[in-house]
Formats: C-alpha cells, sequence, structure tokens
C-alpha cells in the first residue's frame, strides 16, 4: 500500500488537519447499531474489514508524518509520555520486532527491515530514518527499542505484563490520548484502570474482559472501536493540558459546531508478544468533524440517533452533556428517518459534496 501524506497538517494552534474524501470514507465509524451501551465488542484483529483502516495491522493514513511531528512535539514538552517499568525490557524488543515486521510488510514503499542474524537495518522512508542496530542491545539505539519505534507509528501504545491472573500497565507511549494519564496509570491493575467507567462495571463487562484477554494467545490477536468526542482536530487532550483544551468545549455554537466538533474513535488492538508474554495495546486515534460525517449519509443519521438516546452517565463520562444538543440540533434535520444498514461500513462508495 502506498499513501500520500500532508506533513504540514497541524493539531493544535491553527489546526490545519483536514480529510481527503477517500480518508473520510476508511473513518472506522464505532457503531454498528443507531444505539450505544458499553460491551466486549471484541473481534478479532486480521487484515480486512469495513473500511480501509483495518487493512493492516498496522494502520498508516495520510495524516502519517503530521501525527508522529506531533507526537515528538508532546514528548519535547513532556518526556514523562513515554515510560516503561525496568522489567519490561524485553516487551520493549517484542514491540519493536512487532512493529516494525507488520509495516515492512504491509507498506514496502515506505518501510524496509532488512535482518542479518542479530544485526538489523530499518528504513523509514517518509520520516528519513535509516538506522542499523543490534537486535537485544538498547544502546545499539538512539533510545529505548519502545520508544524509538512507538515514535515511528500512530496512536498509542502501552505494554501490559501479566501477572497475579491480571493485567498490570507497565509501560506506555500516550501523547493522543481522551483524557487519560499515563504518569498517574502506570503500574495499575486492569481493573484500576477502568475504574471511572460508568455503567460497564455493573454489567460485568471489564471482568468478561479480563478474562479473555488473559487468555490471548501469539499470534491472534484481537481489536475493538472505542470513542468519544473532542473540540477541534486536537490529538493531545491529557489531564496535564486541559487548561489549554478543556475551555474548547464552551466555544461549540450553532454556527460553528460541524466544523469544531470532531467523532473521536480509537481502533484498540491487542498482541500477544512472544518473548515477555505480556500483552501491547495499540490505541489508534481518528478524528473526523461533524462535517465530514454529515457527507455519508448513513453515518450521519446513524450517529444523531446514538447521541439522541444515548444514557446520560455514558454522556458525562465522555464530556459532551456542554455541547450535545448543539450537535443533536444540527444532526437532527440530516436524518430523514430512513433505516440504515447493520455494521459501520458506509453505504456509498463516493461521499456526498
Amino acid at each position: 500500500m502506498t499513501v500520500q501524506f500532508k506533513p504540514a497538517e497541524t493539531f493544535r494552534d491553527t489546526f490545519t488537519y483536514r480529510k481527503s474524501p477517500e480518508d473520510i470514507l476508511r473513518f472506522p465509524f464505532p457503531f454498528p447499531e443507531d444505539e450505544y451501551m458499553y460491551s466486549v465488542n471484541i473481534e478479532p484483529h486480521v487484515r480486512g474489514g469495513p473500511t480501509a483502516a483495518f487493512q493492516a495491522q498496522f494502520d498508516i493514513d495520510e495524516h502519517y508524518v503530521a501525527e508522529c511531528r506531533e507526537r515528538e512535539r508532546v514528548l519535547k514538552e513532556d518526556p514523562k509520555r513515554c515510560q516503561v517499568l525496568p522489567h519490561m525490557m524485553a516487551a520493549q524488543w517484542d514491540t519493536l520486532e512487532m512493529i516494525m515486521e507488520n509495516l515492512a510488510a504491509d507498506y514496502p514503499a515506505h518501510f524496509t527491515l532488512t535482518k542479518d542474524g542479530d544485526v538489523w537495518t530499518w528504513v523509514n522512508r517518509p520520516l528519513g530514518i535509516h538506522q542499523t542496530f543490534t537486535f537485544g542491545k538498547a544502546e545499539t539505539l538512539p533510545c529505548a527499542p519502545f520508544e524509538y519505534i512507538t515514535r515511528q507509528a500512530q496512536g498509542d501504545f502501552t505494554l501490559q505484563d501479566q501477572r497475579e491472573d491480571n493485567l498490570f500497565v507497565d509501560g506506555g507511549m500516550v501523547t493522543t490520548q481522551a483524557d487519560w494519564s499515563l504518569e498517574f496509570d502506570i503500574g495499575m491493575s486492569f481493573q484500576e484502570w477502568h475504574g471511572p467507567v460508568p455503567l460497564a462495571h455493573e454489567k460485568g463487562v471489564f471482568d468478561r474482559a479480563l478474562k479473555y484477554l488473559l487468555r490471548l494467545q501469539y499470534g491472534q490477536p484481537v481489536r475493538r472501536l472505542n470513542w468519544t468526542m473532542t473540540i477541534n482536530p486536537r490529538l493531545d487532550t491529557s489531564p496535564e493540558n486541559y487548561p489549554v483544551w478543556g475551555p474548547d468545549k464552551a466555544t461549540v455554537t450553532s454556527e460553528n459546531v460541524a466544523e469544531k466538533v470532531h467523532l473521536r474513535v480509537e481502533l484498540q488492538t491487542l498482541y500477544r508478544l512472544p518473548r515477555s508474554g505480556a500483552i501491547l495495546f495499540g490505541i489508534r486515534c481518528y478524528l473526523t468533524s461533524l462535517a465530514d460525517i454529515a457527507k455519508v449519509p448513513k453515518w450521519r443519521r446513524r450517529l444523531h440517533r446514538v447521541l439522541r438516546d444515548l444514557h446520560p452517565d455514558i454522556a458525562a463520562y465522555k464530556g459532551i452533556p456542554r455541547y450535545q444538543q448543539t450537535v443533536l440540533d444540527y444532526l437532527a434535520p440530516l436524518d430523514d428517518g430512513s433505516p440504515t444498514s447493520k455494521g459501520i461500513a458506509p453505504d456509498m462508495d463516493k461521499i456526498e459534496a
């Protein structure tokens, strides 16, 4: 697969992020039905799916170069956004190997990995990287292996160590998160990490998910979609930077709602790592404005119905009540009452003008 990149995009200040028509249609729209409730919506992470976002193990799109530059900027401002506990070094090398091999396999025009025993050469053409190193020797890389490779991937990543019949967040690269903090969560158990989520605990969602993940096998990754909403196409909505992005919620009006409010979707992937036995949790973030969603009839109808009937506790957890009615007022006239097909795939090959 060959991708045309847009390196000059920004995700702060001027917000020049825009989606091409093709990029709109590859969006992993998160609602397979006209209503939403927490569930263990896990499926095998195989190449292929309802949109092009599912065609690779680690998705690369037109925003790749710009997102990597944004990650670099966040790390300069706050190096603690990447942390890995000392006992996770084997998992670091597992992660590097897995991401490099899959990027090279899925995007050979952009990435190449050559192995000569333990001496590997990695070429990342979009970022202008050509690196020869010795696998297993961290001193042969510019930084730790986990940081090195996750600087070159879209989305966030955490490392889950499995012990005591539980999973623990013992590492991560987290610069595009939806209002949670790696600095606060590192070392937490699975239940502690998900503690703030309403309703799901009472329904047993996380107990079932943990039992499932503890049995996750190498070579059989899984995926699920999660979602929230964000004002402006801002990737870094961390608690540490809340004074920067929090006030944005008060800026939504009927005149700007279509361009300012973005549906924020996480394609979450989980991989059992081969040597360490840890789990790599990928949290790939996608942003699409209401204006772009409105160009796909199925999606605009469904989003209206989901938000109209959303449980108040879920809406509050996702931080949308302040502008929810403004969004509904925009979407309601676009919902003609027609039935929507099952699944998340768009109902058209081209977007509406």
